[in-house]
């Protein structure tokens, strides 16, 4: 039966039921139900299913349910995120496709809630070019709820293997400088995810002059009860082969420049921020590499823990094409790459505008573009073939128009310290530009302002080669294009036919499956 909770928390059975039982089994273990739902119910009781994330709340009973409707769950409950229209592609190897791990070895985990561990590693050294087809979790058995999500980026190539010697906490004061030269996500899992299979004709390319030398491995662990005594070796397995596949796939970082000039207002229960992957870097990377176009098959979209949503828009002479990603509902705490349902192509002189919605209703002080989970980014990865010299195309905001917002008038020229100091008017002076930003008296109303002169500010264009290189266009100043902004969604229809609706009598199948010791019937119920 097809419940919904109301703003009191009570379960109340609903009067338009859209859960349709295809299948249930149950034994002494589990109880297995299997049912389908059309994506766009049009119920008031009901969430429409989109591509973005849900959270999937479950619980059950030990007892079936009876005249008086469902019992209270007690602990038996939980929640997980999930995709549910973009699950994992899975492939089949043969298992005598080799491997190598990355995987962290005896990571004594701090008795608290949570805690990001780094380490770098070397690739393996090959005699030929060999291709990653499939990367998969290595996680230490009973740990399956400590390790959240491991990113893998890829660091400079300038290193020699002392910087292999020890981990350290990530987004620490003293965190190895090493660390810092490692910014190009190559690879994301979260909790709940599976591996990640390349295309058939697509893979990672090792083992060339271009490839990846020194990784770094990024693992968040989740420790709420605070544990002590806990210690971890879990990381990642990658698939290789010399069975070369027809494509190098390539990582661009797309978005906004992590840096202060990133700057969100407290208070503010929506404020939205742009990177712009402008017309001018695309059109001189391209056409002096690919002058035919990329293709992107995958994307990941990342923001910190003020983020609530973020959407991939691509634009093309001035038209918006379709949205390479976008997930509505973010979860900080899961992250992996969205394969593309077809691959998206690229061209020269097209542009791409990631565009992040936060909430900071929660702080007081303003929040920074940074490194920490507490500061902010506003990023895409997209992965991609074939690979060209391009990682990072990228922006950055006009800082003075910002602080001229809020009365600056003057600041200390030449600029010798960071952040640098204020000279006028006289309620700023001797101030770094955060503080003033954090003394100006933030409302509602002067966020709304902020937030409208923000996105309309010229941007200062990255341009990023690998090692740090630069395309010509990299430090040039360019206007944000015309757009509308926000993003405006399609809207959903329901009840009509499948001619007018892309997703009408396309029903959403899902398999829910509880394990519970004993042998008591039980009830389930199950809310998204």
């Amino acid at each position: 039966q097809d419940y919904f909770t109301n703003a009191n928390r009570e379960l109340k059975k609903d009067a338009q039921q859209d859960y349709h039982l295809e299948y249930a089994m149950e034994n002494s273990t589990h109880t297995i139900i299997e049912f389908t739902r059309e994506l766009h119910t049009c119920d008031v009781n009901d969430k429409s299913i989109t591509e973005s994330t849900v959270r999937v709340i479950w619980a059950y009973h030990h007892e079936d349910v009876g005249e008086a409707g469902p019992k209270y769950h007690d602990s038996n409950r939980g929640t997980k995120s999930l995709r549910l229209l973009n699950p994992e592609k899975t492939s089949m190897l043969s298992t005598a496709v080799p491997y190598f791990d990355l995987v962290n070895q005896d990571v004594p985990i701090p008795n608290k809630g949570t805690t990001y561990w780094c380490q770098m590693f070397k690739i393996p050294v090959f005699q030929e070019k060999h291709h990653v087809i499939k990367v998969e979790p290595v996680i230490q058995r009973g740990h399956e709820s400590l390790v959240h999500h491991i990113l893998l980026y890829q660091c400079s190539s300038s290193f020699n293997d002392s910087v292999l010697d020890y981990g350290h906490e990530c987004y620490h004061p003293n965190m190895p400088d090493a660390f810092l030269t490692c910014e190009t996500v190559i690879f994301a899992w979260a909790i709940g995810g599976e591996g990640f299979s390349y295309p058939p004709h697509v893979g990672l390319s090792l083992g060339t002059p271009l490839d990846p030398r020194y990784v770094l491995l990024e693992v968040h662990y989740d420790n709420p009860t605070y544990k002590e005594g806990l210690i971890d070796n879990s990381g990642l397995r990658l698939f290789h082969t010399t069975d070369i596949r027809k494509y190098d796939a390539g990582v661009i970082e797309a978005g906004l420049w992590v840096s202060l000039f990133h700057t969100i207002p407290p208070g503010m229960p929506e404020f939205r921020s742009e990177g712009h992957c402008t017309l001018e870097c695309l059109e001189e990377a391209l056409e002096a590499e690919k002058p035919s176009g990329i293709h992107v098959f995958a994307v990941l979209l990342h923001a910190h823990l003020a983020g609530r949503g973020i959407r991939l828009r691509h634009f093309r002479k001035g038209e918006e094409m379709r949205s390479l990603a976008y997930d509505d509902d973010f979860d900080f705490n899961f992250q992996e790459f969205q394969y593309l349902k077809e691959e998206q192509t690229i061209l020269p002189g097209d542009n791409l505008i990631t565009e992040c919605r936060y909430n900071t209703k929660d702080r007081a002080r303003m929040t920074w573009g940074g490194l920490s989970t507490r500061n902010e980014m506003c990023l895409s990865y997209l992965l991609y073939y074939p690979r060209i010299n391009l990682t990072r195309c990228a922006s950055i905001p006009d800082i003075m128009e910002q602080l001229q917002f809020i009365g600056v008038k003057e600041i200390y020229r030449p600029v010798t310290t960071w952040p640098f100091i204020i000279k006028s008017p006289k309620q700023y002076k001797n101030l770094s530009f955060m503080d003033a930003m954090n003394k100006f008296k933030w409302a509602k109303k002067e966020g709304l302002s902020f937030n409208k002169l923000v996105l309309s500010l010229p941007v200062n264009v990255r341009c990023s080669k690998t090692d740090n290189a630069e395309w010509s266009i990299q430090g040039m100043t360019a206007l944000p294009p015309h757009v509308e902004r926000p993003y405006k969604a399609e809207p959903l229809v329901c009840g009509a036919s499948s001619s007018s609706s892309p997703h009408r009598n396309h029903p959403l199948e899902l398999l829910i499956c509880f394990t519970v010791l004993g042998s008591m019937t039980r009830s389930t119920h199950l809310w998204s």
